[in-house]
């Protein structure tokens, strides 16, 4: 069983950044991935970014990338999104996921099993 536990949303004025965290316990993904996904009010959810931790390849949303990264701590098995310039259209809860999507799948929810309880970020003025 995982558990993951984010952290770290809160209020930022638009062109502000904001550091997620997701604390990981349980069983270790040394060969799977962990991902951001997010979802607004009336909205599906949709993903941010993905990293295949021993392939070493990040994936980035088109809507994200350059303002947004990826990075962990293993001591800690902590993992982290930067975000940076948000816009008032980042306003979303903020969802980690660990899973072992195949490479088809690693966009997509159904790619993950385990998922945190979220995390809000709302980006406004």
């Amino acid at each position: 069983q995982v558990q993951l536990v984010e952290s770290g949303g809160g209020l930022v004025q638009p062109g502000g950044s904001l550091t997620l965290s997701c604390a990981a316990s349980g069983r270790a993904f040394s060969d799977g991935a962990v991902g951001w996904f997010r979802q607004s009010p009336g909205k599906e959810r949709e993903f941010v970014a993905a990293r295949r931790w021993s392939a070493g390849i990040t994936y980035y949303a088109d809507s994200v990338k350059g303002r947004f990264t990826l990075s962990k701590d293993n001591a800690k098995n902590m993992h982290y999104l930067q975000m940076n310039s948000l816009r008032p259209e980042d306003t979303a809860v903020y969802y980690c996921a660990a899973g072992r999507p195949i490479i088809s799948t690693i966009t997509s929810s159904t790619g993950y099993n385990y998922w945190g309880q979220g995390t809000q970020v709302t980006v406004s003025s």
